[in-house]
């Protein structure tokens, strides 16, 4: 936000920028630790980011999912207040997969993390509990 002046706006101009921002640096974090893989990245730093990208394409699906139920909702109510309620809604709603793929994933991350890494040629790192069991 540096070099933006914000002082002649509204409160509800304020919080429909803040809701724009989060939305964007989710998807800009999400394409940064994927755009990083590559052959000298970790096992760790491409399940991470594959982990993330199935907890943003979790957040996408149920977005498409409320607006298909907003769009029979009727229109009433303050437009700043919405605008919070919106904010708070996509900030839960990002906790909540990234809360899921932790605890019980689809699969997606599992899938994609085996595909980069085939593709990237990713060598796998050797625990102690492999090399105890191959002396």
């Amino acid at each position: 936000m540096a070099g933006v002046e914000l002082s002649g706006l509204n409160a509800s101009a304020l919080t429909e920028y803040a809701a724009s921002e989060s939305k964007n640096a989710s998807a800009e974090l999400v394409k940064n630790k994927i755009s990083n893989v590559s052959s000298k990245s970790s096992e760790d730093e491409l399940w991470a980011a594959c982990k993330s990208f199935e907890a943003y394409f979790l957040e996408q699906m149920f977005k498409e999912m409320q607006k298909s139920v907003d769009a029979i909702k009727p229109e009433t109510g303050d437009n700043s207040t919405s605008t919070l309620v919106d904010y708070f809604k996509g900030e839960t709603l990002q906790d909540i997969c990234e809360t899921s793929v932790e605890t019980q994933s689809n699969g997606f991350a599992q899938m994609l993390y085996e595909n980069l890494k085939r593709n990237y040629d990713i060598p796998t790192v050797e625990t102690q509990a492999d090399t105890a069991t191959d002396k």
